[in-house]
């Protein structure tokens, strides 16, 4: 067993980190690309589409304290992401950072969980941008069949002389026109066709090239930010004006628990900030970018940092709005802040609101597909996995290969598999990264590893230790289901380990057994 937790050594990951050449990832991304990427994958499913489901089967308008308790979590992994990002700037995020201080099991662990992590993660989004693309087409009277405009299972109803999803919110547009929904004609959807295509854009854009695909996110988080401040304003003169009525949405603020744990009371709140949960992974994916930043040391912590606090105050800002809108048990439906600028009546609002939606997913699977194939590089050059996975575009600088290949499996999790699904296990895999990073933190600064920081995690051992607690207390709070397909994921995984990984990782095989220059001991500043 010594063997599977032998570590990488840090001085060839420091020289790793600075390699270039038309063989290493192009250092093309500033500050303002970073907190950028950070914002356009914090800013999308988490509050475009899981906002409404979380809101409608858990915590109720207290929504609210399930984002503060998910933003908690975050500060604490947040602070011990920036010191790890700081220290070891490389692609791989936490993967790379359990290798140089849990050992190699851990590691390959934690690099199986990231891969479901963002590739669901892709997956979940795409399947809400699906929802937002088809509601924005409607509004034009553009329809697509129903066999091809969901996941397998999804029931359209034919009513007015087109197909409609049947959500909570359409049934009770049924039930105020006294219309039975068993009488109309169903279809059930069998692919989510809008779901593969926008997984199929962004690799195409993610093959090209590093600042292009930068450059691209950076003007939609513009469009997508905008959106949301428009959401709010319209929906807050909205409220002022409906005093009466938002009150009545907003109570009560707390749902009863209706007998089983998660289900609204306070275990609701737990349960929703674990499904909300995913909404926060953004930081996370700006450390997977590390290696193609200009500066790593100094401009990882803001763009982790700095992408967590703005996202943070919008996520509770447009929790309230919505909820004051719409009552909390009609927010089951893919596209719920479509719903909340459909009440004020704003045809203008809805139609922007939607296309800032799409525009806002479409940034977050940019950056959930950047991160996978980038885990997907680290692993395949420490041998883990084959080597057509590290293997570089001699033009374009990007990881081609598993990019086109990351993007083809997504795209078909999206076109097949239901959101609600997709979203929880992606929480969970996300809180188990954030487990292992902050407990690596932990280790180093106990071992007293002399390696220059450029950013120091505060209050240790407090911050590591509540971060491993909160992140523990929410993965607890899911679902049964959802940790039994965890455990067949990293099940799969180990198989897969044993028998290749192990026998053809370079640690294992002695080749980063080499003497070392010695690190530079300059002194940093801490953060």
């Amino acid at each position: 067993m010594a063997n599977v937790m032998a570590k990488k050594p840090l001085p060839v990951i420091m020289a790793e980190a600075s390699e270039t050449g038309e063989h290493s990832l192009k250092r093309a991304l500033g500050p303002g690309n970073l907190i950028s990427l950070g914002i356009g994958a914090i800013i999308g499913t988490g509050i475009f589409v899981l906002t409404g489901t979380a809101t409608a089967n858990h915590a109720g308008p207290a929504i609210i304290l399930s984002f503060t308790l998910a933003a908690v979590a975050c500060v604490f992994a947040g602070l011990c992401y920036a010191e790890f990002a700081s220290m070891i700037p490389i692609a791989g995020s936490a993967y790379t950072y359990g290798y140089a201080t849990l050992g190699e099991l851990v590691a390959w662990i934690i690099g199986w969980d990231l891969i479901l992590e963002y590739a669901l993660g892709a997956a979940t989004v795409a399947s809400g941008w699906s929802g937002y693309v088809l509601s924005f087409l409607g509004e034009f009277g553009i329809r697509l069949s129903p066999k091809l405009a969901g996941s397998p299972g999804t029931t359209f109803v034919m009513y007015d002389g087109h197909w409609e999803r049947l959500t909570a919110q359409f049934q009770k547009v049924l039930a105020l026109k006294h219309i039975d929904p068993s009488t109309l004609p169903h279809q059930a959807s069998a692919f989510n066709l809008f779901g593969f295509l926008g997984i199929m854009m962004v690799t195409v854009v993610l093959v090209i090239g590093i600042k292009e695909s930068a450059n691209l996110n950076s003007l939609i988080v513009v469009i997508k930010v905008c959106v949301l401040i428009v959401f709010l304003i319209l929906g807050g003169y909205y409220i002022l004006g409906h005093r009466a009525e938002a009150a009545a949405n907003w109570t009560p603020f707390l749902p009863a628990n209706t007998g089983h744990y998660g289900d609204f009371g306070w275990s609701g709140i737990a349960t929703a900030a674990g499904v909300i949960f995913f909404a926060y992974i953004g930081f996370d994916a700006v450390s997977t970018a590390a290696q193609e930043a200009k500066n790593p040391k100094r401009d990882m912590p803001i763009g982790i940092l700095g992408s967590l606090v703005i996202c943070t105050i919008l996520y509770i800002l447009v929790a309230a709005v919505l909820t004051g809108l719409v009552k909390y048990t009609a927010l089951d439906v893919p596209d719920p802040i479509a719903i909340g600028i459909d009440i004020t009546g704003v045809s203008w609002g809805s139609i922007l609101v939607k296309l800032g939606a799409i525009c806002g997913l479409s940034s977050t699977m940019v950056v959930m597909l950047l991160g996978q194939s980038r885990v997907f590089f680290s692993m395949s050059r420490d041998g883990l996995l084959p080597p057509w996975a590290c293997k570089i575009h001699p033009r374009f600088r990007t990881p081609y290969i598993s990019t086109i290949l990351v993007g083809l499996c997504v795209a078909t999790v999206a076109a097949l598999t239901p959101i609600n699904v997709l979203g929880e296990l992606v929480s969970i895999g996300t809180l188990l990264a954030f487990v292992i990073v902050c407990a690596g933190v932990w280790i180093l600064r106990k071992r007293g590893t002399d390696v220059p920081r450029a950013f120091v995690a505060p209050w240790i051992p407090f911050t590591p230790i509540m971060g491993i607690t909160v992140s523990l207390l929410m993965m607890v709070s899911l679902g049964k289901e959802t940790w039994a397909r965890l455990v067949i994921w990293l099940a799969i995984g180990l198989c897969i380990y044993f028998f290749y990984g192990k026998k053809n990782s370079r640690v294992q095989r002695g080749e980063y057994n080499v003497p070392s220059p010695p690190l530079d001991r300059t002194p940093t500043m801490a953060g």
